[in-house]
């Protein structure tokens, strides 16, 4: 007897259905084929010894199963489920009918419980893209599944239930979540705000226009100036995710497995990966692919401390990923794009020894130790950092002030105020939502001079010895300023400001 029962396979951040037919006929044997990896063949142990031990057995007959499309390679062990259940029904032990209504994954325990699985979102969204009517899937992972409208998800602990179900003598319990509701319920402010902070109003003044207009920061100071405590408050000044970048950061998650209990991520993900991660893990790849950290921080903050102890290649690595907002992984049979739209927020010393630039402190590192401490990070990837700000040390009568500072509550009003100038300016344009996503053309349009700001722009050019892309990230964040104080057209002001906040393109910056 021949049946198919229909699982699924994630590539990317996309999934792709997969009929598995098992057919048993005379003869003695157990045939796997259709590409599966080691996870998959080793299926028929926890298969045989999870139906044993719920009152079933493999029949002793030749039993062929396989997994199409053939010639697409099959991983993991979420298999387990259907490959069981299909084995069961061309055996005649349950009733085969409704299967074909169902996407059914899940990893089988010895005992016939499941264990979660990856990637139960991309699942369930194909699932309801193909007119499939559910979705039967482990319980840990029914709450993520459920987001889908228009869906029927059932999760189970023990593939008894669902046998129990298939053959009509009970009924599973179908989870149901308002995806709104939860949602909204879940979005609140970090643990983390600016009221802590004391003193370093101009830093926060810098890290409030790199929130509203999505530009990446990096922040250069000595040992204890706060840059570590400043980077991990930015997220609770970002303004909310929508419905739409929470589905799509879920996604991503939910295919490393690391998708929130709760449905959909509504925080902006905040990634700080330590300095000895390799460039697979910071990018992606690998022999199975996987989105790395910028992918995982994909609508939020990736944050890199002690940028220049990272190894070099690792940073180049992520020049494309900046500019494109996306990653390419291509392998000799298929081509993966995982979504890359994140805030890079960078620290480093100014020195090796830390405190140049300290008035306070001698400085112990020699011009040649300091141009190599330097030289880890490249020019064109400097040049993709928008915003480059000193950080000095607090002194002691800030720090013992007992008034708090302004929290992120009043910051994060101004800057979704700004962001919203911003989605009304670039309306109708797919790719762009805020300043940092403009291209050049748009750039032109939206960021027009006077003659003397021209001149004061020309000046700062020559003087600094600025690129093309920094001219182009100064009009970005002189756009971001004029948004925050909600005028249509750039200033010699809001030029100055930005022209600032380019510390590290400053001549003789190495002393």
């Amino acid at each position: 007897m021949l049946v198919k029962v229909f699982g699924s396979a994630v590539f990317g951040i996309e999934a792709t259905t997969i009929i598995i037919e098992v057919n048993i006929d005379k003869g003695v044997g157990y045939h796997l084929v259709g590409l599966p990896d080691n996870a998959i063949k080793e299926s028929n142990y926890r298969i045989a010894a999870a139906l044993q031990n719920n009152g079933y057995k493999i029949p002793g007959k030749r039993v062929t199963i396989n997994m199409a499309p053939a010639d697409l390679r099959k991983e993991g062990s979420a298999y387990d489920l259907p490959i069981a259940l299909g084995i069961l029904a061309a055996s005649g032990k349950i009733e085969s009918d409704s299967l074909k209504n169902y996407v059914i994954m899940g990893e089988l325990s010895l005992d016939g419980g499941l264990q979660p699985i990856r990637g139960a979102l991309p699942i369930a969204i194909q699932a309801k893209k193909e007119g499939f009517k559910g979705l039967i899937l482990p319980n840990q992972n029914a709450i993520e599944a459920a987001v889908v409208d228009g869906l029927e998800v059932y999760g189970i602990d023990n593939i008894s239930e669902l046998i129990a179900c298939l053959n009509k003598e009970a009924e599973l319990n179908r989870t149901i979540v308002n995806t709104a509701d939860v949602f909204y319920k879940n979005i609140d402010f970090p643990e983390f705000d600016f009221s802590d902070v004391k003193g370093q109003e101009s830093i926060k003044r810098a890290m409030e226009i790199a929130a509203a207009g999505g530009h990446n920061i990096i922040l250069i100071g000595p040992p204890g100036a706060g840059k570590t405590m400043l980077a991990k408050r930015l997220p609770s000044i970002l303004p909310p995710m929508t419905l739409e970048e929470a589905l799509e950061t879920t996604k991503i998650h939910s295919v490393v497995g690391q998708a929130s209990g709760t449905g959909l991520m509504a925080q902006r993900p905040f990634r700080s990966p330590h300095h000895t991660i390799s460039d697979v893990a910071l990018v992606g790849g690998g022999t199975y692919p996987q989105p790395g950290e910028i992918s995982l921080s994909h609508n939020g903050v990736l944050f890199l401390d002690e940028l220049p102890e990272f190894k070099r290649n690792v940073l180049e690595v992520m020049r494309q990923p900046l500019e494109d907002r996306e990653v390419t992984i291509s392998r000799a049979k298929f081509t993966i794009t995982y979504p890359s739209s994140f805030m890079l927020v960078a620290s480093m010393n100014p020195s090796p020894g830390g405190y140049f630039n300290d008035p306070d402190t001698p400085v112990t590192s020699s011009p040649a130790e300091m141009q190599r401490y330097m030289s880890k990070i490249s020019g064109p990837l400097l040049d993709r950092i928008d915003i480059h700000i000193e950080v000095t040390p607090v002194p002691f009568d800030k720090l013992s002030e007992e008034r708090k500072g302004e929290n992120s509550v009043c910051i994060r009003k101004r800057v979704i105020k700004a962001r919203e100038q911003q989605a009304s300016r670039f309306k109708g344009l797919p790719n762009t939502h805020y300043n940092a996503q403009m291209n050049t053309k748009q750039i032109r349009e939206f960021c027009q001079l006077d003659e003397p700001s021209k001149e004061l722009l020309k000046n700062a050019m020559t003087r600094l010895n600025l690129s093309a892309r920094a001219y182009d990230r100064i009009l970005k964040v002189a756009r971001t300023i004029a948004d925050l104080e909600g005028v249509s057209r750039l200033t010699g002001t809001h030029l100055s400001e930005a022209i600032q906040y380019r510390s590290l393109d400053r001549e003789g910056w190495l002393g």
